[in-house]
């Protein structure tokens, strides 16, 4: 007589998952804002720096994030075309609204225009494209959403094999992404010099190693094979790992690292939300902080350049408590226009373009609000700077301004 197999965990939305996004959304933001040198107080910078160092890695947290909640989400009989569908409706009309108004204010400052880049940048294709001014054009931030078309194109393909993998498979895969990432140091030596950047920071298949370690965790939960530790101790490993990395830890570790502690936190508060736990990140206004957070991160960077560039006060950075003050500023104006984006642009548009979703069977896990792509800013003109990440021997200076 065999065993039976674990229970699956009862169904559930993930609203946890949900508000952990803007957590995500909040440290890049304070990267950006620390990056730009918008504080010009040398001991306020200094805290900016100690607390958002690792901030980048936010674009981490989402690709993993999307993996896992795109998985857990799946229902029998949706076809992939329908699938397709949807993510095209949640991500594209504010993607093209955004390009747009990148242009057009990049044509108020006279600014050059590349038009092959700006095509690339239409279709979001442009992180296939290693050379500079290509994969970081327009509304920079757009080349996560490249990445994350190819994850969405490759999932429904590979979705019928995750669902008939071994458990001992799925453990190789979350265990096996993070090696492979410390991996992509010495790695990125077979790369020619000029393009290690690109490669490891930009291109969609390395980036979509985080995805598929996503979709591997959410694939064991889902048939209740998960083993990792619970809410509480798996922040207080996020909390330890990213003060650790951050003061103590080599630069080629970090992503290795806070991969492993991302998946430990997103998997416990969504077993907390499965189990009806407590946790701090379900509530109401943590939920609508998640919801915006995807307009949010395709109008921050190209806001914050706009107005100081508008002001003349781009490079110079504001001296006392002024420039707190700014920073917290442009942190409610983006919240302001992400909101606007959110219920006038997203959120119409979903229902307009997205085909129905097929009922749920009995048992199986219940609908969630499919994770935003989470853009990294980057790339020179309006929104156009490039930005250090933890990926790479090569790291340009942080917001060069190439115009």
């Amino acid at each position: 007589m065999t065993a039976a197999a674990p229970a699956a965990p009862s169904a559930s939305r993930l609203p946890s998952l949900t508000g952990l996004r803007w957590i995500a959304a909040l440290l890049v933001f304070g990267f950006h804002a620390g990056t730009m040198r918008i504080i010009a107080e040398p001991d306020h910078q200094a805290v900016v720096n100690w607390f958002f160092t690792l901030g980048l890695s936010g674009v981490q947290f989402f690709f993993i994030l999307s993996g896992f909640v795109l998985v857990w989400s799946a229902r029998p009989g949706d076809s992939r075309r329908a699938f397709w569908r949807r993510r095209f409706a949640k991500i594209y009309p504010n993607h093209l609204l955004l390009w747009a108004l990148v242009l057009l204010v990049g044509l108020w400052f006279a600014d050059p225009v590349n038009v092959g880049a700006a095509l690339e940048n239409l279709f979001l294709l442009q992180a296939w494209d290693p050379r500079p001014g290509h994969f970081y054009s327009v509304n920079t931030v757009s080349w996560s959403l490249s990445c994350e078309f190819f994850f969405y194109f490759c999932l429904p393909l590979v979705l019928p094999l995750v669902r008939r993998a071994r458990p001992w498979a799925l453990w190789a895969v979350v265990v096996g992404v993070p090696l492979l990432i410390l991996a992509l140091w010495p790695g990125q030596a077979l790369v020619p010099e000029a393009d290690r950047w690109w490669f490891t920071q930009v291109f969609p298949p390395v980036r979509s190693l985080e995805f598929w370690m996503g979709v591997a965790a959410a694939e064991l939960m889902r048939r209740g094979r998960w083993r990792g530790p619970g809410l509480p101790l798996a922040s207080l490993i996020f909390a330890v790992t990213w003060v650790v990395a951050a003061q103590w830890v080599r630069a080629e570790l970090w992503a290795a690292l806070l991969s492993v502690a991302y998946i430990l936190v997103i998997t416990a508060a969504a077993d907390a939300d499965v189990r009806g736990r407590r946790s701090p990140w379900r509530s109401r206004p943590m939920v609508w902080l998640g919801e915006v957070s995807f307009a949010f991160y395709l109008v921050h960077v190209f806001v914050m350049i706009t107005v100081l560039r508008l002001t003349g006060d781009w490079g110079t950075g504001f001296t006392g408590w002024w420039g707190v003050a700014v920073v917290l500023g442009f942190l409610l104006l983006n919240l302001g226009l992400a909101a606007l984006l959110h219920r006038y642009v997203e959120t119409p548009m979903m229902r307009r373009l997205a085909p129905r979703r097929p009922k749920r069977t009995i048992g199986g896990p219940a609908a969630v609000a499919a994770p935003d792509p989470l853009p990294a800013p980057a790339g020179p003109t309006v929104a156009q700077v490039a930005v250090p990440g933890p990926r790479t021997l090569d790291r340009p200076s942080a917001y060069v301004d190439s115009r």
